[in-house]
């Protein structure tokens, strides 16, 4: 069962490219393209990560066994509209190792335009592990994370104490990530 969240989070992937290859061709269609909130049409394609500004905060799993979250804000400053749907690619970096954070099970992903300046986010749930144990916890030093359907790749130094391990391998973090959604107002 070890593979499952890696297998789950190349599906989510895969199907968040192909559905944002066939999202908007800057029509107002109601099935492969989408208008904006008052009707008129969007011409928003693939985001880039590049473009977006990001905001770590975090509380943070004071004792093993706690669990705590990181959340990721990020505001598109392109200067154009684009489109997510998804899970982020998160992984947590381990002496040049990253181990894969799986989706969270009750998630649900939207298609989200993101306008010039507007923010969506994330959250990292996990469960802090024993200092020191490299059975029971990894030391993550960072997180990189991609967006679904864009180039590129984002990063932050992880300063929230080691993650626990849900398995003996040491590949499997006790740790999951919800789908992007729209933060603020």
């Amino acid at each position: 069962m070890r593979t499952l969240p890696i297998a789950v989070t190349a599906l989510a992937a895969t199907l968040t490219l192909t559905l944002t290859a066939c999202g908007d061709d800057g029509g107002g269609g109601d099935k492969k393209t989408s208008g904006e909130k008052n009707g008129s049409p969007s011409s928003s394609s693939a985001c880039a990560a590049d473009t977006f500004g990001q905001e770590v905060v975090a509380s943070e799993a004071p004792a093993a066994g706690d669990t705590g979250t990181v959340s990721v804000t990020l505001t598109n400053g392109s200067g154009a509209d684009c489109t997510l749907k998804g899970f982020p690619t998160v992984g947590l970096d381990v002496r040049g190792t990253a181990l894969s954070v799986a989706p969270e099970k009750s998630a649900v992903a939207e298609k989200l335009t993101v306008k010039k300046d507007e923010t969506v986010g994330f959250t990292i749930t996990y469960v802090r592990g024993p200092a020191g144990d490299a059975e029971k916890a990894a030391a993550v030093t960072t997180a990189k994370f991609a967006l679904p359907g864009a180039d590129g790749e984002l990063s932050f130094a992880w300063k929230y104490g080691e993650v626990a391990l849900r398995d003996a391998g040491g590949s499997e973090p006790d740790a999951s990530v919800t789908a992007l959604q729209r933060t603020g107002d």
